[in-house]
């Protein structure tokens, strides 16, 4: 290679035939030759590439003036919603204490466990016929339940807002009703029987609610428990409940545990129903109409996604 750096006899015109070529091509190789130290650092930085960073995806949103914001104080809870909810499981734990009572006095524990079997079946039913009226029927005006018309027609429109609702004001609605109508039968009955289809139905109904807001729950940030009874369809599925949030908006209902949905969605009773009021009282059901921008669901913006 020394050779090449420092020719010892000058170069003939036998070499100098095609002119500068390899007269440029022997400089390189020279150089190339003599180079024994790695490019500089500098160097080094001006032939890496840089990947290009894609921009993030724009999350498109409608502006509302009633959308709801992650802190919103509508969605935390009250004393006066914390004391409802007290009241409500008071009413039902008494109950079912009083069925057990009556069990273990009259040696008879088949009948007891059989009515609140019953008592939980019928509240899945229950809750879907609820909640089918309130979905189709009435606005914010109608009287008694106006407001929970409206607050599920919100959720419709953005489901993601239950499960940022605070314990006791998802349930207090449903806790104050249970308050008043089981707490009477707490005073006069203390029938086993008759309790446990009391305290199991009513109990199943309060926290319905509850049950809903982990329909809409994510598996990794439900506790393991919630998740199993969902598999096991003990407690209504996220899967089967997110049907009910996809056009045409009129079906699977139920939110206890699901059972009936399937039953009630292929024998069509809500639709016999519906054509029912509407022959007798000229009343449409919303879900007859094209899903508007009131069923149609908002993403959340990101300040609401970081918030989570």
């Amino acid at each position: 290679m020394s050779m090449l750096a420092q020719p010892k006899y000058p170069i003939s015109s036998h070499n100098q035939v095609g002119l500068r070529r390899p007269f440029i091509h022997r400089a390189r190789v020279s150089c190339s030759a003599t180079t024994t130290k790695p490019r500089s650092n500098a160097n080094a930085k001006q032939v890496v590439v840089e990947p290009r960073l894609m921009p993030p995806p724009t999350v498109v949103t409608t502006a509302n003036p009633n959308r709801p914001i992650a802190n919103d104080p509508s969605l935390q809870s009250t004393w006066s919603h914390r004391a409802w909810v007290a009241a409500g499981c008071t009413t039902v734990a008494i109950a079912l204490a009083e069925s057990l009572k009556g069990a273990a006095d009259l040696h008879m524990w088949f009948e007891p466990i059989l009515a609140g079997w019953v008592g939980y079946i019928l509240a899945d039913l229950g809750s879907g016929i609820y909640h089918w009226g309130i979905d189709n029927y009435g606005d914010e005006n109608t009287p008694i339940f106006g407001g929970q018309i409206e607050a599920f027609q919100g959720h419709h429109k953005w489901p993601w807002t239950i499960t940022r609702r605070q314990f006791a004001n998802n349930l207090h609605a449903l806790a104050r009703a249970v308050t008043f109508t089981v707490l009477p039968i707490d005073l006069v009955c203390h029938d086993p029987v008759v309790q446990a289809f009391v305290g199991v139905c009513s109990g199943c109904i309060m926290f319905s609610q509850q049950f809903h807001a982990w329909a809409h729950g994510t598996k990794s940030r439900l506790p393991p428990l919630v998740v199993a009874l969902q598999e096991a369809r003990v407690l209504v599925s996220r899967s089967q409940h997110a049907a009910h949030h996809q056009p045409p908006y009129n079906n699977n209902y139920c939110i206890v545990s699901g059972v009936w949905n399937e039953f009630l969605d292929n024998t069509r009773v809500f639709e016999v129903l519906e054509m029912f009021l509407y022959f007798k009282l000229g009343v449409r059901p919303r879900s007859w109409s094209e899903p508007n921008s009131e069923w149609t669901e908002e993403i959340e913006i990101p300040s609401q996604i970081t918030a989570q």
